[in-house]
């Protein structure tokens, strides 16, 4: 008993003989964090929100690839719009991890980063159209994702309409992560 009550476990100190004393620890770890997983801001990762995640996951790997591969065999023929398909692709991973994480560090983060994807969508889309010549090559953002069939317009107005919803529930789950 004297090895259980000197962890400082909570529930430890009822607990006897070593193989307790791990089941007491691992079973207060889960309560901790089965805790923070039925908090409300899990469920920014469950259901529509996975399915938001995985968009936003599936255009991190695209906008990634695609300026890699522009930046690497084209850049010379138009690098603003090479840079800022990078620049998407930065963003759109930025989304998708901060997204998938828990917390209201996280849950800042995901609207902040959400925010500069919408602002790039509009600015860089706009831009595309009334200033065509300094977009000679189309960007992931340029005609606000047209040649993603404008989901990248959607896709930041639904994700902080998803934050929007949630955002109580990562109040009450602090900062854990």
């Amino acid at each position: 008993m004297s090895r259980t009550s000197r962890t400082g476990r909570p529930g430890a100190s009822s607990a006897s003989g070593a193989g307790n004393r791990t089941t007491a620890g691992s079973s207060s770890r889960t309560v901790s964090s089965s805790s923070a997983g039925t908090g409300s801001d899990s469920g920014r990762s469950s259901g529509p929100g996975r399915l938001l995640i995985a968009v936003y996951g599936v255009f991190a790997v695209a906008a990634t690839a695609r300026a890699g591969f522009q930046i690497a065999t084209k850049f010379s023929e138009a690098p603003v719009a090479y840079l800022l398909s990078a620049v998407a692709a930065v963003v759109y991973v930025a989304a998708t991890i901060s997204l998938a994480r828990k917390g209201a560090v996280w849950f800042r983060a995901a609207v902040a980063t959400i925010c500069v994807e919408l602002l790039g969508v509009l600015v860089v889309g706009s831009l595309s159209i009334f200033d065509a010549k300094a977009f000679p090559q189309e960007t992931v953002w340029s005609l606000y994702g047209r040649g993603y069939g404008f989901v990248p317009l959607l896709l930041p107005v639904l994700g902080l309409w998803w934050l929007y919803r949630h955002r109580a529930d990562s109040r009450r789950t602090g900062d854990s992560a």
